[in-house]
């Protein structure tokens, strides 16, 4: 199976026409590639490379991806990504395109054990 790129993609792209594509998202995301790293989403992938440039801007600090927290009795929740500001307070970002009933879950959890707000971008 392959992915179904436009006519014009595959035009500026031909290497794009044997490309393999993996199975079905749930949520119908696209995985992507940046920065060498590979993310379950675009967003995921851009938001990430946004952050990298703004820590070798060292506009932010110490950016830390796919952090775990444990936010109950074997229950942990992933950060997309953990940094610094400029102020040095912990920002917790997570790149959500679509929010399901276990991250609200996990969210609340974070969010009443650690007293700390998770930004959606």
């Amino acid at each position: 199976m392959t992915y179904n790129f436009s006519p014009d993609v595959l035009k500026l792209n031909p290497e794009l026409a044997d490309l393999k594509t993996e199975p079905a998202s749930k949520y119908k995301n696209a995985r992507a590639e940046a920065s060498g790293m590979r993310f379950q989403s675009g967003r995921e992938a851009a938001g990430v490379s946004k952050l990298i440039l703004l820590e070798q801007a060292k506009q932010i600090f110490s950016l830390r991806l796919q952090v775990k927290f444990p936010v109950a009795s074997g229950v942990s929740y992933i950060a997309d990504a953990v940094y610094l500001d400029s102020k040095l307070q912990v920002r917790i970002v997570d790149f959500k395109g679509f929010k399901t009933k276990e991250y609200r879950i996990k969210k609340r959890l974070f969010e009443e054990k650690f007293g700390m707000e998770i930004e959606e971008a």
